[in-house]
């Protein structure tokens, strides 16, 4: 009986010990998951040798058991994409992971992710016969060239992972491949999660390689690309997405200056003004935007009057900033007028700002009317002598008014501009002199130039319903005055739409003096019969009663 307690408290014992030893030979091991520097739900952890699986709520965090000495590394996965947390230099109890390798509040940039990093060029690893690197690099170039990325990317990933400093091509082909798999996503969960792999690879190049200014903005010019492209985005998640791209842009331009790409900023206007047209930005800050921009293009195309990407560009800038509503006459007077001193020594810029003004109608401020005229002084070209016609028509001063549009249009070439500055005449002679065929024929050279202007169609029109009384001898003569008039409100909204409903509204105003059925009956006169109109009008219309 005895011998039997013996044993039986030996075994206890044994099994006590055994028990001990079990436990202590596990470790639980906590922290918090980390992309984009903010805690990331939906991410799967695991221990090596360990049948626990946890996922990431909310706050990022996980707790995992491991056993020491057995268990080599924490894998991390999100969607289709693990990563492996070596525990060799990391003992501790509490283990932060940056999955994307962006930076740890509190821990600086990389974190725990970047222990094992091995941070040797390839040609050191080659020359060191670091048989990993060149296996893994090897196998993920080959697939590469073929196209075949989804062979590609587990090696890619090794490397990428281990070696970040060995080839900047990582980081090219990195971008490559996951703008594929961007691009062929079924779904906007997966699509986003790509587009945060591809935003972290921008990041790692930068920790590495540096460029922070360039590669920038390329990263934003991506981030706008594909995740603005969701048409289900939501306003806010729009707004919010905007307000990175912007920060990324604005960080690049800064740091890159003249050397900043085209299409960098192109999107950096683009995206300065759908935040304006969100309320996220002033016009003021809109209009300042524009001038560092407009001033970035002029550096590189006085470098390169060729460059046809900086040329683009320009075009581009200009055409969001006139149609992003802030550049109004107000905003471009604030703007302006405290740098018109500087502005005024720079025949382009002063071109440059007397067009911005004329086209918000801005030509009757001071500032245009001291910029004409400073302008006409060191260049008297074509456009400052049109710009000088305005500032005496301003004036009032008829005379010289005149005299500048005609030296205006006897100096210009381009047709668009002739179309305009013969409109201007054309409405000039008509308003200031009340000369109807003189006005006729100014607008008639516009139209010779620009044959589909509504504008010009709309003045032909005014200036013969304006002049009917000046035409034939009695009431009917005056009339049929009108029918022409009509005729050229109706073509004016056929080639043009924008000027449509003024049209419509001088149609209802002139064709209430159409002569009646009994007049045109003593006339001899039928609906739709030719019409001959002599006289300073000189044209053919068509007969129709009221």
């Amino acid at each position: 009986m005895r011998s039997f307690l013996i044993k039986s408290k030996v075994l206890t014992f044994v099994f006590v010990m055994a028990m001990s030893v079990a436990t202590y030979a596990q470790k639980v091991v906590t922290g918090t998951v980390y992309r984009e520097g903010k805690p990331a739900a939906g991410i799967t952890v695991e221990a090596h040798k360990s049948s626990e699986m946890f996922m990431t709520s909310f706050d990022g965090k996980y707790k995992i058991t491991i056993e020491p000495g057995k268990s080599k590394y924490i894998k991390f996965t999100f969607i289709d994409e693990s990563k492996k947390l070596e525990l060799t230099g990391n003992e501790g109890d509490v283990i932060d992971f940056s999955f994307d390798g962006s930076e740890i509040p509190g821990k600086g940039e990389g974190g725990a992710s970047e222990a094992g990093v091995d941070t040797r060029s390839s040609q050191e690893l080659v020359k060191a016969n670091d048989t990993e690197f060149m296996s893994q690099f090897t196998l993920y170039d080959q697939f590469y060239k073929q196209k075949d990325y989804k062979s590609a990317l587990p090696h890619w990933k090794k490397v990428y992972k281990k070696y970040p400093k060995s080839s900047i091509n990582l980081y090219y082909h990195g971008v490559n491949m996951y703008e594929s798999k961007i691009e062929a996503a079924s779904d906007q969960a997966t699509k986003d999660a790509y587009i945060d792999t591809l935003m972290s690879i921008y990041d790692r190049r930068i920790k590495y390689f540096d460029q922070k200014g360039f590669v920038l903005g390329r990263k934003a010019t991506d981030f706008v690309k594909y995740k603005l492209s969701n048409p289900d985005i939501s306003e806010a998640a729009r707004k919010e997405a905007l307000k990175t791209a912007y920060g990324d842009l604005d960080e690049s331009i800064k740091l890159q200056g003249d050397e900043a790409e085209a299409a960098v900023l192109v999107i950096y206007m683009q995206v300065t003004k759908s935040l304006f047209l969100l309320g996220e930005m002033s016009k003021e800050d809109v209009v300042a935007n524009y001038g560092t921009l407009s001033k970035i293009t002029e550096q590189q195309l006085a470098k390169d009057a060729n460059d046809q990407k900086a040329q683009v560009a320009k075009e581009e800038i200009d055409k969001a900033f006139q149609t992003s509503g802030a550049a109004d006459c107000e905003a471009l007077l604030a703007y302006y007028e405290p740098k018109f001193d500087e502005i005024a020594a720079d025949v382009d810029a002063l071109k440059k700002m007397l067009r911005a003004l004329d086209r918000q109608d801005c030509t009757s401020s001071e500032l245009f009317a001291k910029a004409s005229e400073k302008l006409y002084e060191m260049d008297p070209s074509a456009e400052a002598a049109f710009n000088m016609a305005r500032l005496f028509v301003k004036r009032d001063e008829v005379a010289k008014a005149k005299e500048y549009y005609k030296t205006a249009i006897a100096a210009e070439t381009d047709k668009e501009l002739l179309a305009k500055y013969y409109y201007e005449l054309a409405l000039f002679t008509f308003a200031k002199e009340r000369d109807y065929s003189a006005a006729r024929d100014y607008v008639r050279k516009s139209l010779q130039n620009d044959p589909n202007s509504g504008r010009a169609l709309i003045l032909l029109g005014d200036i013969y319903a304006q002049g009917a009384k000046t035409y034939g001898s009695d009431d009917f003569e005056h009339t049929t005055v009108y029918w022409l008039a009509v005729d050229y409100y109706q073509k004016a909204k056929r080639v043009d739409p924008d000027v449509a409903a003024t049209a419509n509204e001088k149609i209802n105003t002139y064709r209430v003096y159409f002569p009646d059925k009994e007049t045109m009956f003593f006339q001899g006169l039928q609906n739709g019969q030719s019409y001959k109109l002599g006289g300073w009008i000189n044209e053919t219309t068509t007969v129709r009663a009221k």
